[in-house]
């Protein structure tokens, strides 16, 4: 489904990612971990197509095609989703209509018919009433008067709406209590299937204890030094970071 070849990426004459090699098949999910600083989100950015402001050098795939020459919309409508380490609030804009042009512009990419608006009202109301979301917030603006921690169940919520192959999940946990963490595992858990991906990053093993990874891999100065099962995120709970370096 994706893969990273060599990929470098330095800004202002600062080298942030070192020669990068990954590869995520569909049905896969994948977890990076690392301290601040290590490249972990840069690497997030650069899928999605967050490259202003960065030299971008080696080769990303995703489905077959070279995603370094496609916008951030279109990687979107391919399939790629990515759920922000610090989601921003956009008043004025209601939820419900984000939403519901984003799955209509992904329909759309696919050449299927957009959903019936009553059908799209009934699944975003279920989708929040399972994340603990409250039907007001689907007429306020996206993120308006959100919590840290609703805000990132939003962002769940966003992705089991919009059902993408790739979901890259950038320090989802950060900012939840413990009953948040394990209903934003559960409803990521319950959306893994064989056809979709996903790329966890996080500093911390303790979501891994509800979403366990088919590998992890240990982002260290720009490079991954270690790859893995689940058994390294307990390695490095267990010595740190430190004997990585």
């Amino acid at each position: 489904m994706l893969t990273i070849k060599n990929l470098q990426v330095s800004t202002e004459g600062k080298e942030i990612l070192k020669g990068v090699d990954l590869e995520i098949k569909a049905g896969q999910t994948h977890a990076i971990m690392g301290q601040n600083g290590s490249g972990k989100t840069t690497l997030a950015k650069i899928i999605a197509g967050q490259q202003e402001g960065f030299l971008v050098q080696g080769r990303i795939s995703f489905l077959g095609k070279n995603l370094l020459q496609m916008e951030p919309e279109e990687r979107a409508k391919a399939g790629i989703f990515m759920a922000f380490q610090s989601p921003i609030e956009i008043p004025g804009l209601a939820l419900a209509s984000f939403l519901t042009s984003s799955l209509n512009e992904i329909s759309k990419s696919r050449g299927e018919r957009p959903l019936d608006p009553m059908d799209f009202s009934d699944l975003a109301k279920e989708e929040a009433a399972f994340l603990g979301l409250k039907q007001e917030f689907l007429a306020r603006g996206v993120n308006e008067g959100f919590s840290g921690g609703e805000r990132k169940k939003n962002e769940i919520f966003q992705m089991r709406v919009l059902r993408p192959l790739l979901s890259i999940l950038d320090e989802i946990d950060s900012g939840l209590d413990v009953d948040s963490l394990k209903k934003v595992a559960q409803a990521i858990n319950e959306s893994r299937t064989r056809e979709n991906s996903f790329l966890i990053i996080t500093h911390y093993q303790r979501i891994l204890n509800y979403i366990k990874p088919d590998f992890v891999h240990v982002m260290v100065g720009g490079r991954i030094a270690r790859s893995g099962g689940a058994e390294l995120a307990l390695e490095i709970e267990e010595k740190g970071y430190g004997h990585l370096s």
